[in-house]
């Protein structure tokens, strides 16, 4: 077949267009900073709207032989928007624990503030930043554990896909941005339909795995908001656990910000 200057001309226009298509696809591909990141932000917008609540739960303690203790707690949460949730956690039972309270104020680019009030000492003590990754109450949680998830305290990358529980899941590595914090990085199996956690591994400063934090028995609140009724912190280290069930939860309570300051350690019963 004999090719004129129209055909040569046609051919060059159409490479032209498969080489620019390439090009622009390369060019907006999502990178994997990218793509964890939108997977962290869909995360946090799927939960937010719920105002405050009340919750009633057990703590079990569980030693490397398999030994327990039990703790009845209470937890009360207020939603504040664009600027990190609020928690304030009683403790009831048993006798020795009795009125120890937890205060938590998370926020996304500050450090979280925290105080704790011990009955025995009648005083309330703040938790310093640097100690952050120390136990709270003795349990397989670190006290920043037990702040709320905001999108800003990590940096983002999306490792792939896996199934847990029979569910499709992301799984996204977050870095803490806090040098105290007492993990490397973070990986998160994430539910591709409705954007809530079902397992973290924790990292330690040495990239060992230390824990892992498996949550089940979700819930739906409200027809939006799901909550896990089991979570299990495993020490991958020292063969200890921490359980937290949770027994009921109640939203829309009528809590207010005046409920979480640090009078209200000293009155919580």
């Amino acid at each position: 077949m004999k090719f004129n200057r129209m055909h040569f001309q046609r051919l060059s226009f159409y490479f032209s267009v498969i080489l620019f298509a390439a090009v622009a696809s390369d060019g907006i591909a999502q990178s994997s900073q990218e793509k964890g990141l939108e997977i962290a932000k869909e995360r946090k917008l799927r939960d937010r709207g719920w105002g405050d609540s009340v919750a009633e739960l057990t703590m079990i303690l569980r030693n490397s032989q398999g030994q327990e203790t039990e703790r009845a707690m209470r937890l009360h949460g207020l939603e504040v928007l664009d600027g990190g949730d609020k928690s304030l956690t009683i403790f009831d039972e048993p006798k020795d624990v009795n009125g120890t309270a937890f205060l938590n104020f998370s926020h996304a680019k500050e450090p979280d503030e925290q105080w704790i009030y011990l009955p025995a000492l009648k005083r309330v003590k703040r938790i310093a930043s640097r100690n952050k990754s120390g136990p709270f109450m003795g349990s397989e949680f670190a006290y920043e554990d037990m702040t709320a998830f905001e999108v800003e305290k990590y940096t983002y990358n999306y490792l792939g896909e896996d199934t847990v529980q029979n569910r499709k899941m992301f799984i996204v590595e977050q870095t803490p941005i806090d040098e105290f914090s007492g993990y490397t990085r973070q990986k998160v199996w994430i539910d591709q339909e409705r954007y809530i956690p079902y397992k973290i591994e924790y990292f330690d400063k040495k990239d060992s795995l230390l824990k892992t934090l498996e949550l089940n028995e979700y819930t739906l609140y409200l027809d939006k908001y799901w909550r896990a009724l089991r979570t299990e912190m495993f020490n991958e280290q020292n063969g200890k656990s921490t359980e937290i069930i949770t027994h009921e939860i109640e939203f829309k309570t009528g809590l207010e910000d005046s409920d979480f300051d640090k009078n209200s350690l000293k009155r919580a019963r």
